[in-house]
């Protein structure tokens, strides 16, 4: 045979005909080796592998359903603690306004109370003052009159009090 099969001098890539020979021979044992052993291993690898990847996607969407479902919970127990919340604050607003109301009043019952006591308290001292002056009234005016007049008056010869 020929030993350059390409007429034209491109130094060690020009092939020969026995190395092209060999060359495919060693190229379909190779690929038939590839193709009988190696590439079914490599397929059976990558088709567990996107199984493996499958299942992992799988278990997390449905890890992602339940946390879902517990978040949804969750959140009806939140708006029912504050919905609670909320009934336990106007509960306490309105007992806390009706115990106003019951201290106000007493408050006003007291208020009532004192100013009867102190109007009471004012008109006996009132009385009392009154009746100490009406002792007193004769012998101050009297004294008035023996001021004004510059001599002595002498009391009533009948024991009388005037109260004009």
């Amino acid at each position: 045979m020929n030993d350059d099969l390409i007429p034209i001098d491109i130094g060690p890539l020009n092939p020969t005909g026995w190395g092209l020979i060999i060359g495919f021979l060693s190229f379909g044992i190779v690929y038939a080796v590839m193709a009988w052993r190696i590439l079914p291993r490599a397929a059976r690898i990558i088709q567990q592998r996107e199984q493996k990847t499958q299942g992992v996607a799988y278990e997390a969407e449905q890890l992602r359903d339940q946390a879902e479902e517990i978040r949804a919970q969750w959140e009806a127990v939140l708006a029912e603690a504050r919905h609670d919340a909320a009934h336990t604050r106007q509960r306490a607003h309105e007992e806390g306004t009706t115990l106003i109301v019951a201290a106000r009043a007493e408050g006003l019952r007291e208020r009532e109370r004192i100013l009867a006591e102190g109007a009471a308290s004012i008109e006996a001292e009132r009385t009392v003052a009154e009746a100490e002056l009406r002792d007193d009234v004769d012998i101050w005016a009297r004294a008035l009159a023996e001021r004004i007049l510059g001599e002595p008056v002498s009391a009533p010869a009948d024991g009388s009090r005037t109260t004009d």
